[in-house]
């Protein structure tokens, strides 16, 4: 794991949960808005890269599909809203057609901290311990840290 400050903090909790924490220079309003209005998150989402959305239905049971294109190389991934508690919390099941059928549900927390600061907390389930130790040796660190620097980056853009 990076010594960087400014990568997302990635711990295991068990063999089949992650808890990923982020510090944002940025109001709790404005991270809201980056997480739930697509212009803001097509933006950021896939590490900066062009993202086609497929669906983006942002409600309970509402269904997601994004695909990251890295070149000519499409990276699909999808899931549905289980729960949205406005500027409070996201739970949503997330696949990535890399693991087909290989669902996490996650669940994102979103903490005022004062000053103009906003920590982002995901705890992600998966079904095994496999499922979780795929994930990790996938490259999701690496992926999820460079969306998180795309988010910065429009953060400061005001």
């Amino acid at each position: 794991m990076s010594t960087d400050t400014k990568d997302a903090v990635i711990t295991s909790t068990s063999d089949r949960e992650l808890h990923i924490e982020r510090e944002f220079d940025a109001p709790l309003d404005r991270v809201w808005a980056a997480y739930s209005r697509i212009e803001q998150l097509s933006r950021w989402w896939g590490r900066g890269h062009e993202l086609d959305v497929e669906r983006w239905e942002f409600r309970k049971g509402g269904h997601w599909r994004f695909v990251e294109y890295e070149g000519d190389q499409g990276y699909g991934f999808e899931g549905r809203f289980r729960e949205i508690t406005p500027k409070e919390r996201i739970v949503q099941s997330f696949e990535w057609d890399g693991m087909p059928a290989h669902i996490s549900i996650d669940s994102t927390t979103f903490v005022d901290l004062g000053n103009g600061r906003t920590k982002v907390v995901t705890d992600s389930v998966f079904h095994t311990a496999e499922e979780c130790a795929g994930m990790l040796d996938s490259g999701m660190e690496t992926g999820l840290n460079d969306s998180y620097r795309a988010l910065d980056a429009l953060l400061a853009q005001g």
